[in-house]
Order: C-alpha cells, then structure tokens, then sequence
C-alpha cells in the first residue's frame, strides 16, 4: 500500500537556478530513486501523471526530475507568478495521492536517460578517469542548480556532454562549460584539450 504524505506537514520549497526560466521545486520527499527524468514535451510526460498535470499549464516547456527535486522550465513570456503555486499543487497533490510517479506498466526508464554512467563501463583508462571525474565532481554540482550532465563520448581530446534540466537552456551553460569543467578536466587529464556540448535536436 502507497504512503501517504500529511498535506499539513509537507512543505514545498523553491530554489532559484542559474537559467532565470527554470526554478527548482524540493518537495522534501525522494523523487527519483535512481537515475533521472527528462520530459520535453506533452507527449513524453505521458508516462507520469505529475509531469502529465504540470504540462497542462500554460507556458510549461520541461520538466526534469532529479534524485530530491522537480525543475520546471517555462516559456520567457510567461511570469513565475503565474504558474510557481500552481506547479506547488500539482507536486503535492501527487505525493498526497500516494501514487507512484510513473504510469503503472510503463518503463520509467524510457524517458530518464542513461542515469549514472560508470567507469568500469568503458575500456579504456583516460575514459574512465573522465567519467569518474563528472560522476564524483561535477554531476552533484549540477544538481543543485535543477539540471544534469551527462557524459556523451571522449574523442581526439574532446570531450561531449549533455546539458539536461535547468542546464540545457541556461544562458551560463557555456561559460560553466569551459571556465569550470574544461578546466578541471585539462588540469586532472592533460589528453582532455576541449570539452563541448552535444547538441540537442
């Protein structure tokens, strides 16, 4: 049987995120138990009835789901005003409900990409210092800006990333990037000379 959550003593707090469309909302509960959720459209938040409810506000544009928290990114038009305790409702009618947070029958992981990469994943050593470094270092940073990274592939001393939640559209992303994470990277793996962003269509 589902827990409930007592309505009075549950206490939705809001953190500000580096991407000034894109807020942070920590319901003080676990979100996710393993891994993460991306939902960019309607469509794909489908498969969870609280992304599926904060989608059918309008000027919502994504919805992400990290290991303690929710980020929800919006239209630049649209105000906070209008939709942050609409989006409070929806998070703590969810966990009221005692739901789970994906469709019954439907592959959470469809939606959640890869999660967690790890090391001993790939062959060969560069790579695998690489990942451990994002994993250990970085990903915790990104968390608490609402967003995470994700390591893509290291090729001829470049290395690719995936900027998902807050991160993806954040006008400091690139700076982040370069000045913080290139950075690092070259200073612990001389081989790393570049690290980009991959592109999302």
């Amino acid at each position: 049987m589902p827990a409930r959550v007592n309505i009075l003593s549950m206490f939705i707090q809001t953190e500000n995120t580096p991407n000034p469309n894109t807020l942070k909302f920590l319901p003080g509960q676990p979100v996710m138990s393993a891994g993460v959720a991306e939902f960019k459209t309607p469509e794909e938040a489908a498969i969870s009835p609280v992304a599926e409810k904060i989608f059918e506000l309008e000027g919502v544009v994504g919805v992400f789901y990290g290991s303690d928290f929710v980020s929800v990114s919006k239209d630049e038009n649209v105000a906070w005003d209008a939709l942050k305790s609409r989006i409070m409702a929806a998070i703590m009618d969810h966990y009221v409900s005692g739901l789970p947070l994906f469709q019954e029958g439907m592959n959470s992981t469809e939606n959640a990409g890869k999660g967690q990469n790890d090391a001993g994943d790939f062959d060969d050593e560069i790579t695998q210092q690489i990942v451990e470094l994002i994993e250990t270092r970085v990903r915790p940073a990104v968390a608490q800006d609402g967003g995470d990274i994700e390591f893509e592939r290291f090729e001829q001393g470049v290395v690719y990333l995936k900027m998902r939640g807050a991160c993806a559209g954040c006008p400091s992303a690139t700076v982040t990037l370069k000045q913080g994470i290139e950075g690092m990277l070259r200073h612990f793996i001389p081989e790393v000379l570049e690290v980009r962003q991959v592109a999302e269509f």
